[in-house]
């Protein structure tokens, strides 16, 4: 009944995809964490009886004492489906309840029921043919935080790499490279590696956006115009940043044993090379907002829904990775 143990609230997702078992299965072990899922208590039990796993819910009050998750059991915060759930079968009619989901897990984040947040994943092409815009959880969570631009990073061990651009397409991305954006973003990997991962003085390696870093100007401009005059400008300020570095050469041993997160330019620079050293054990992380967010490293896998072939390593370590993270930001205050 220990009032600063983490209260963390976990949101099932996609009705139809692995985030309901994802859910199930957490349920089945201990944590060191009071533990929340945002969900609809009917398809949890529908899971749990597909799985053949042991569950027992009860309704999540903010009022009530906080108590280390135990196995076999479950909080919920009741949100109730639109549309029935069928396992791999994704009906646009539930949109706006994954969309709930999310809402008042948030928001419950921002009003200190919740001391963090930890997300199953959502199908996001089934909420855009709901006629809903939605490009994904970063973008979600920062226009209910009031808007501003978060950082989305993802870790695995041994290695973190957080993104400049997030869910944009590849020909956009050069034009939303600017000397302000990269400012931004190195300024919140700065300061929340410092205050919610404990790390002293971080060391940011950025990742050059045309081969070779732009061969000094002759593979494109922006490496030279943008990127490495701002770098500069903020090592100047006593900021450890170093770059722009070819991303076909940073991501070697040499490099990354001097270095705490890399930072690419785009999605798909970056994140292959962390998802091929970590996949199913990888947390995806957004900075810069005003609650602490974990996420798992994948979809919605539809075609193992309901199956118990899925494993749920990667939210297992999103739970671990906000529990530290809640720990750390309340050392830091």
């Amino acid at each position: 009944m220990n009032a600063t143990l983490p209260r963390l609230i976990v949101t099932a997702g996609e009705p139809a995809g692995i985030g309901p078992d994802l859910c199930v299965m957490l349920a089945q072990q201990a944590h060191a964490a009071d533990i929340v899922v945002a969900s609809a208590p009917a398809l949890l039990e529908e899971r749990a009886a597909l799985l053949g796993l042991p569950l027992a819910l009860e309704d999540f009050s903010p009022d009530a004492p906080r108590y280390p998750q135990t196995a076999g059991h479950l909080k919920v915060l009741p949100i109730p489906l639109l549309a029935p759930a069928r396992p791999g079968q994704p009906d646009p009619a539930n949109a706006a309840h994954v969309l709930a989901i999310l809402e008042q897990a948030a928001r419950g984040c921002l009003e200190g029921q919740f001391d963090a947040l930890v997300t199953a994943p959502v199908h996001k092409g089934v909420i855009n043919d709901a006629g809903i815009p939605f490009s994904g959880h970063t973008e979600f969570f920062a226009a209910l935080c009031g808007g501003g631009l978060p950082v989305m990073m993802l870790a695995t061990p041994g290695l973190r790499v957080a993104l400049l651009t997030t869910h944009l397409p590849l020909r956009a991305v050069a034009d939303a490279i600017t000397a302000e954006r990269l400012e931004h973003t190195v300024r919140i990997l700065d300061r929340d590696l410092r205050m919610r991962f404990a790390i002293p003085q971080p060391r940011i390696l950025v990742c050059g956006l045309n081969p070779h870093a732009g061969e000094g100007g002759y593979l494109g401009r922006e490496d030279k115009d943008i990127i490495e005059p701002t770098l500069v400008r903020l090592r100047g300020e006593g900021l450890r940043v170093q770059g722009p570095l070819p991303a076909d050469t940073l991501f070697t041993r040499k490099h990354l044993e001097q270095t705490d997160v890399v930072l690419a330019m785009y999605h798909d620079q970056g994140l292959p090379v962390l998802k091929h050293k970590g996949f199913g054990k990888s947390v995806n992380i957004t900075l810069g907002l005003p609650l602490i967010r974990t996420s798992v490293d994948h979809g919605t896998a539809l075609d193992l829904a309901g199956t118990g072939r899925a494993d749920a390593g990667s939210l297992l370590a999103a739970i671990t990775c906000a529990i530290n993270l809640v720990r750390n930001t309340a050392l830091a205050r």
